[in-house]
């Protein structure tokens, strides 16, 4: 059985080929940017782009192999101000239907899927169950949501076996993008605002604890979930970000902010193209947002090994030895 990890090479892509290796395997990446040094000759790699279909192809998938579906249009890099839904849906949606037929032609049944916690919206109730109705807020968790979709319909028709995860934010060594602007502001010690009081939580999950999830699927035969993943007993904000500023020995403060003012005023910057914060990050971030990763752990036997409070404490020592 082969490995194959599209968007192998980004964060979560590096992390399940480190976890591949350590078993033995030799994982097969397809990405538009080549791995990171450290693994360039331990995989195979090949350059394309997911809604390819000679890139596909060039795969030369078979009807034993297990397939990881990472790749994604996200917010870690520039997104347009104009037409974001198309630009979303060109890989998050077309890519998938891609791989479907690819997989289809090929014979091959078994993808893991990493769909987003962004497809619940505003949670109306924490714990988040995975039948939780979905309600994007933005345009990222509704591709998202759409590719769910084509996923289960796959699904239905019998020729695939697809684990679909929502994982709340998969944080760890290496993972920075909006993360970058809250450690900056720790590492100088200057204040730190929290939309809100501080009070709810703001769950986090380790990329490690996600490859694990992904890597117990498989061995399950890819049973379809949805399964939430999520950490365990997630402090509130306040409580998280202050460990952090303790442990870094910060002289940041927390300044806890009107949350509604807060909201009105990033949703009108986003609105005339000066974006700071895109609407499904500051739209939940006073909203006590935890998911309920129960059915993960009755039906693939995961459980989340690490805590919120040094998943993030990973993360910020990574980004002060590089940035």
């Amino acid at each position: 059985m082969r490995h194959v990890i599209i968007g192998g090479s980004g964060f979560t892509g590096t992390a399940l080929c480190e976890a591949l290796l350590i078993r033995g395997q030799r994982p097969l990446v397809l990405d538009l940017r080549p791995v990171p040094a450290q693994l360039s000759s331990r995989v195979d790699f090949l350059q394309g782009d997911t809604t390819d279909k000679r890139a596909l192809a060039s795969l030369r998938l078979g009807p034993h192999d297990a397939v990881y579906q990472l790749a994604a249009r996200q917010f870690h890099g520039p997104v347009p101000y104009r037409g974001r839904q198309t630009w979303f849906d060109a890989v998050n949606v077309l890519g998938v239907r891609a791989l479907l037929s690819a997989m289809a032609d090929a014979g091959t049944s078994r993808l893991v899927f990493f769909s987003t916690d962004m497809t619940y919206g505003r949670p109306r109730q924490s714990p988040v169950p995975s039948t939780h109705p979905q309600n994007p807020l933005g345009h990222y968790g509704r591709s998202k949501l759409a590719a769910e979709r084509l996923l289960l319909e796959a699904v239905r028709s019998g020729r695939f076996r697809v684990t679909i995860f929502r994982p709340r934010l998969i944080a760890g060594t290496g993972r920075l993008g909006i993360l970058s602007k809250l450690f900056s502001l720790i590492r100088r010690g200057a204040p730190v605002p929290m939309i809100g009081s501080g009070r709810n939580r703001y769950q986090l999950v380790a990329v490690k604890d996600c490859v694990e999830a992904a890597l117990v699927a498989v061995e399950a035969g890819c049973p379809t979930g949805p399964f939430n993943l999520g950490s365990a007993s997630p402090p509130n904000v306040k409580t998280l970000l202050s460990s952090i500023i303790s442990r870094a020995g910060s002289k940041s403060r927390l300044l806890p902010t009107p949350a509604s003012l807060v909201q009105l005023t990033l949703s009108l910057l986003d609105a005339v193209g000066l974006t700071l914060l895109y609407p499904e990050q500051f739209a939940v971030a006073d909203s006590d947002f935890v998911l309920d990763t129960s059915q993960t752990e009755k039906e693939l036997g995961w459980a989340p090994a690490a805590k919120d409070e040094d998943v993030l404490w990973d993360a910020y020592t990574h980004f002060c030895a590089t940035a």
